[in-house]
């Protein structure tokens, strides 16, 4: 499921954020491509120091915040994220991510890929993410402080970059249900729970649905 998430960072974070970045150095982002991927990518990334900790602690933050983040991805951990810079000529080629991603207790799986925009699309032309189907192509180019989020498993590009420049948080999430149709789901099951509830109240119909997501989520969750 590919699903986006407006205004996941506020206003105010936002500004921070693109304020230190101003000021930041950025370094070859082919250092933390795989062996296969350092042929295609081409951009810069945020520089490891305190400021890209900070940075990230709030990214994190605000996606722990964010209900329809938690209902539809259901994060185990959020264990990599990547601050990374597109300029002029700057393009990152059709490549898949990494199936394991080294984080804070050791390996984690890369469930959930995810792109969240610095940058309002008015600001550079190009630099579009294209996440590959079997039939056709989607590209996505969303409002700064947004977010789209796709399985890690699709192969996915991003165009070049024709003027002005690209600032995105790229991550990856392991979830605690690793199969993405259990995830959707899970989700559909959830949104029609809330619906219920938000008109008539705590019915039996929504108490049936309770149960099914408590027992789905025992018999699918890896924790």
């Amino acid at each position: 499921m590919i699903f986006s998430i407006d205004q996941i960072l506020s206003s105010e974070d936002l500004a921070e954020i693109k304020q230190v970045l101003q000021q930041a150095e950025f370094i070859d982002g082919k250092l933390t491509a795989g062996w296969h991927a350092k042929l295609v990518k081409n951009n810069q990334q945020l520089k490891s120091g305190t400021s890209q900790n900070e940075l990230k602690a709030k990214i994190r933050a605000a996606l722990a915040k964010n209900s329809l983040f938690q209902s539809t991805v259901r994060p185990k951990s959020v264990h990599s994220l990547l601050i990374s810079r597109y300029d002029v000529a700057m393009s990152y080629d059709t490549h898949v991510d990494n199936a394991l991603m080294k984080g804070k207790s050791g390996l984690c799986r890369s469930d959930v890929s995810f792109t969240l925009f610095l940058d309002s699309p008015q600001d550079y032309e190009g630099g579009e993410l294209v996440i590959e189907g079997v039939q056709e192509e989607q590209s996505y180019k969303l409002e700064a402080g947004s977010a789209i989020f796709y399985p890690s498993t699709t192969l996915h590009r991003v165009n070049p970059v024709t003027k002005g420049t690209r600032l995105v948080v790229v991550g990856w999430v392991q979830s605690i249900i690793r199969d993405a149709s259990d995830r959707e789901i899970l989700f559909d099951l959830d949104t029609a729970r809330r619906a219920i509830f938000a008109k008539s109240g705590k019915t039996p119909e929504f108490d049936l649905i309770s149960k099914s997501i408590a027992n789905l989520l025992r018999k699918w969750a890896d924790v």
